[in-house]
């Protein structure tokens, strides 16, 4: 027996796999295009998702018969409970394929009809007239985009959320521990480590905020706009309907209420959404980098943090502890910033009625959600949680800076402190014993003016603040 099956389109006869739930355009597209990754499985749920709701609504309004709205809706239903490797069986569609991702709501219109066949082969479902209908790729495929990248914002919003948790609970243990501050890379006036920390935990909040404002555009769904955004062949109300069982089944506020040549057009949602979440790898990378070099050593660098030892750290040297989650998310972030650059690009190729960069867009948009939300949670778990304090080397380095001689300046003016401080660098002694030997002050004076502690105008605070 063959090994294949033929099925016509409107180009004619292709030959497709016999056990396949595809149909012929989704084979075409197979032939044509191979390379790159799968299409996101995100979107496949979603935009089966959309296809179960536009059946029920079709059936309301009594735009398709009652009868095939139900079938849909129980072939979906079942497509909905298979696992992802299961699912993933029969939508093998590229993302670098068509610009509109056509192929891909092909792809689901066909294997609805198929499974709906097996189900009832009395019944024909048809996946233009029946699964698709009162849809255009143009309109359900932004839809689904906006409706995944919703989902996948939440997730990272939760990731984020737990980072700075953990981070509060150092800020809160360690609030009172005098380090050294630098700036420029040199040393600076003392802070403690819970008031460093304290501006992680703000950066970090406030990214959260850009987030939390900006997600809500994401709402905005392009369904009912069909072909280029006049809503042809939609049923009135179709679109509403859909919004409605959408934002129920996701638990997000979606709205069809939008001006749909927007919708098909661009995808400036998406675009300025991705630009909070470039914001916050740019954050990221900054804390993990602050980490990973305070607690370097554990002898022969800054050595001033301790953390956890998660896997041997070199295949030569015993005993080595690395920073690799720092290293895990740091490397996320820059390719967040990568992605940006072809999220911006992509979203600015709306030409005429239609932007026709959609799949390379959401998949982008997916991947850098998707590695900031599980390095996040690493980076919390495997690094922050298990982080701690050299006290011994921080004091240290605090009694041999220099810089702590800013204390002076106010009893002795700057040039004199300043010569004190050099004094103290050129012959190698402590900055007490220079400004002893200076006559500009005594042991007395140096002891009551010179108070790290005192000079972080730290102020007590209860945990978590």
């Amino acid at each position: 027996m063959s090994d294949y099956r033929i099925e016509e389109d409107t180009l004619g006869a292709v030959k497709i796999p016999k056990d396949a739930l595809w149909g012929a355009q989704t084979q075409r597209s197979r032939n044509n295009f191979s390379t790159g990754n799968k299409m996101p499985l995100e979107i496949i749920k979603a935009l089966l998702q959309i296809k179960r709701a536009a059946a029920i609504a079709n059936k309301e309004v009594r735009a398709i018969d009652a009868s095939k709205a139900d079938l849909i809706v129980e072939s979906i239903d079942q497509l909905l409970k298979l696992d992802d490797i299961s699912l993933r069986k029969d939508f093998p569609l590229v993302v670098y394929q068509t610009g509109s991702g056509t192929q891909t709501n092909m792809n689901v219109n066909e294997v609805v009809s198929h499974v709906a066949q097996n189900i009832n082969p009395q019944l024909e479902i048809l996946p233009n007239d029946d699964v698709n209908h009162g849809q255009s790729s143009n309109d359900i495929f932004p839809t689904a985009m906006n409706i995944t990248a919703a989902m996948a914002v939440e997730k990272l919003i939760k990731s984020l959320k737990h980072l700075i948790e953990e981070l509060q609970t150092k800020q809160a243990k360690y609030w009172r521990v005098v380090k050294i501050g630098r700036t420029h890379l040199q040393d600076a006036t003392p802070l403690t480590f819970g008031q460093e920390v304290s501006g992680w935990v703000s950066m970090l909040q406030h990214d959260l905020d850009y987030l939390q404002t900006l997600k809500k555009t994401l709402g905005e769904l392009a369904i009912g706009g069909t072909a280029v955004g006049t809503g042809l062949n939609a049923a009135p109300g179709f679109a509403e309907k859909i919004a409605e069982e959408m934002s129920s089944v996701y638990n997000f506020k979606f709205t069809a209420d939008t001006n749909k040549f927007f919708g098909l057009a661009a995808h400036s949602g998406l675009n300025v959404v991705h630009g909070a979440i470039k914001t916050l790898a740019s954050d990221l990378l900054k804390i993990a980098n602050d980490v990973r070099f305070l607690a370097s050593g554990p002898r022969s660098g800054y050595g001033e943090l301790n953390i956890p030892a998660n896997e041997p750290g070199s295949s030569i040297m015993p005993g080595k502890v690395n920073p690799t989650q720092a290293e895990a998310i740091t490397m996320a972030a820059i390719r967040v910033m990568g992605n940006d650059v072809t999220i911006d690009l992509a979203a600015s190729q709306g030409n005429f009625e239609m932007n026709v960069y959609k799949p390379v867009l959401i998949s982008t948009f997916l991947e850098s959600a998707e590695l900031l939300t599980g390095t996040m949670t690493g980076f919390a778990d495997k690094m922050i949680a298990g982080l701690t304090v050299n006290e011994t080397r921080m004091e240290e380095l605090v009694d041999q800076s220099l810089m702590t001689v800013t204390a002076l300046s106010p009893h002795i003016g700057y040039h004199h402190s300043a010569e004190i401080a050099q004094l103290a660098q050129r012959e190698g002694t402590t900055l007490r014993e220079a400004a002893i030997k200076s006559k500009l002050v005594t042991a007395e004076q140096f002891d009551q003016w010179v108070v790290p502690i005192d000079m972080t105008n730290i102020e007590e605070k209860k945990d978590g603040e």
